[in-house]
């Protein structure tokens, strides 16, 4: 009877630790699960902030496209960064969470050209003399899209954006980007350097005292340009349509829209979207330049990105 008891108490004992151990087990087995389910939400969540930041740029590009073209401005940098920002967005459909943080320069840098825009926008409203009567409603459409990118924040909203372009159109939207990308040389200067490396800057340059010309400007800001070395072929042009020229010193010819043109000289450079001053040298030998207005022209992958003139008594 006492050893018939005994093994009662021991088959509780067993049961009860059985009973614990699988208690621990059920409990670790739904905190991991929690914590899996937390981890996906917090996923899914930052995936559809990120779609709903490019739908809100995506609305005020095409707000900003509709004014500046209603202002006689030039949309087709706008219309292309629209084709980057619909591609961006189906990118991001395959993105998993790891390559979401990427996105987010993306965004800085869509803001900045929005940000920009603004500024050419009120430049062209002083052109076309309305922008004081037009301050209201440029803060009623800020406001507006401030309220839009607010409410576009606060929907969780799947996307199913397809892209389907024919061949045409894949070309022209190119074109448009290529365009876009383009290089923008601005404050253009053109110096007169003598043989002894003094560098003068006037209206009417000395032909007989022009050892070398040198062309000095800035490259513009473009965050759609990429960041690599980009060659400048500058064409000086003289009052009769001549290109100075001399191959023994760098010139040669090169293919602009379909049509081969001469350059007197070219330079690497190193393209860094910071606004960046470049200087280019042409040395002409020793070879006075004939009295006359001349014309400078920058070419860089196939567009003129600049030009300006001097005048040599």
């Amino acid at each position: 009877m006492e050893t018939s008891n005994n093994t009662s108490k021991i088959a509780l004992i067993v049961l009860a630790i059985l009973t614990a151990v699988l208690g621990v087990l059920y409990f670790r087995s739904n905190q991991l699960n929690n914590e899996q389910a937390t981890t996906i939400e917090e996923k899914a969540t930052e995936l559809a902030n990120t779609r709903t930041s490019l739908d809100s740029i995506s609305t005020q590009l095409d707000a900003k496209i509709t004014e500046i073209k209603s202002l006689g401005g030039q949309v087709a940098d706008l219309e292309a960064l629209k084709v980057q920002l619909e591609q961006d967005k189906a990118s991001l459909k395959k993105s998993n969470h790891a390559t979401i943080a990427s996105y987010e320069a993306k965004i800085k840098e869509y803001n900045l050209v929005l940000t920009q825009k603004d500024g050419e926008i009120v430049e062209l409203k002083k052109q076309n003399g309305i922008l004081t009567e037009n301050n209201q409603e440029l803060t009623a459409q800020n406001t507006n899209l401030n309220n839009e990118n607010t409410g576009l924040k606060t929907q969780n909203k799947s996307l199913s954006d397809t892209l389907s372009e024919t061949a045409a159109k894949n070309k022209e939207l190119a074109r448009k980007v290529s365009i876009a990308a383009a290089l923008k040389a601005q404050n253009l200067r053109v110096l007169a350097v003598n043989s002894k490396g003094k560098e003068t800057e006037r209206s009417k340059l000395n032909g007989k005292k022009i050892e070398k010309l040198k062309v000095v400007f800035n490259l513009a800001n473009n965050p759609i340009t990429k960041l690599e070395n980009k060659t400048i072929y500058m064409r000086v042009i003289d009052g009769e349509g001549a290109t100075l020229s001399d191959e023994a010193i760098g010139s040669g010819k090169l293919n602009v829209n379909g049509k081969e043109v001469i350059y007197t000289t070219k330079q690497v450079v190193n393209y860094t979207n910071d606004n960046q001053e470049v200087s280019v040298v042409y040395p002409r030998g020793g070879v006075s330049y004939k009295p006359g207005k001349y014309k400078v022209e920058l070419i860089s992958e196939g567009f003129t990105v600049g030009a300006g003139t001097f005048e040599v008594k």
